[in-house]
């Protein structure tokens, strides 16, 4: 069974936003880029037609509510 393009994108997202967070912990952004930013840079061009920014909230406030709990 292979993922759909939605379940790949949030797959993506998850991991983007822990390497984000490595790397701001890290001191290793560059200056000024936001989570989003990030995202954007590392989800692949054919399944970002499923990227929104809502998507990107959901999945950061899912991730944040399960690694705190």
């Amino acid at each position: 069974m292979s993922l759909t393009d939605k379940e790949k994108v949030v797959a993506v997202i998850s991991n983007g936003i822990a390497v984000f967070s490595l790397l701001q912990e890290r001191d290793e952004l560059p200056k000024g880029t936001t989570m989003y930013d990030f995202v954007l840079k590392v989800v692949p061009e054919d399944i970002k037609h499923e990227l929104n920014i809502e998507l990107i909230d959901e999945v950061f406030g899912y991730v944040s509510s399960a690694h705190s709990s």
